[in-house]
């Protein structure tokens, strides 16, 4: 893969800092299409800016996953308590294309929520991780039964 024009990665770094939210909103989706190094570390960024728009912040969460850099595991993890439904949803989702066990943990804790979307998106994002919630769940209660039972 080539590396991105350095002007069009300027001028959409240029974007991101304008007042505009729908021009830092698209900024986001075509930095995440173009990839490159400045991209995986300005999506970074973007994700844990509390004070971003929160629809620009789900965007750069979805764009990582894309782009496939495991540097980003962290920020995703912590953009799991973000405000709102959008960041929260496309870092769950990203969290498992990027394929890191630390993950599996935080991912739980989405699963175990009330909200459907979130637990449907887990349960997807822990099973790309090589881990299905609801069989482990099976086989620590079969465990809980037997060491009961042994005692």
């Amino acid at each position: 893969m080539t590396d991105p024009d350095p002007n069009v990665v300027r001028q959409l770094l240029a974007e991101l800092r304008d007042f505009d939210k729908e021009k830092r909103r698209t900024a986001v989706m075509k930095l995440g299409m173009i990839g490159g190094e400045e991209a995986v570390q300005t999506l970074i960024m973007v994700v844990k800016n509390r004070n971003e728009d929160l629809i620009v912040r789900g965007r750069a969460a979805l764009m990582l996953g894309k782009l496939g850099d495991t540097r980003a595991v962290g920020p995703l993890i912590e953009a799991l308590d973000a405000p709102g439904y959008q960041t929260r949803l496309y870092a769950v989702q990203s969290l498992g294309k990027l394929g890191d066990q630390r993950a599996i943990g935080p991912l739980l804790r989405m699963f175990e929520t009330s909200h459907d979307k979130f637990r449907e998106a887990a349960r997807e994002s822990l099973r790309r991780l090589g881990y299905d919630p609801e069989r482990e769940k099976a086989t620590e209660a079969t465990a809980e039964v037997e060491s009961k039972s042994e005692r």
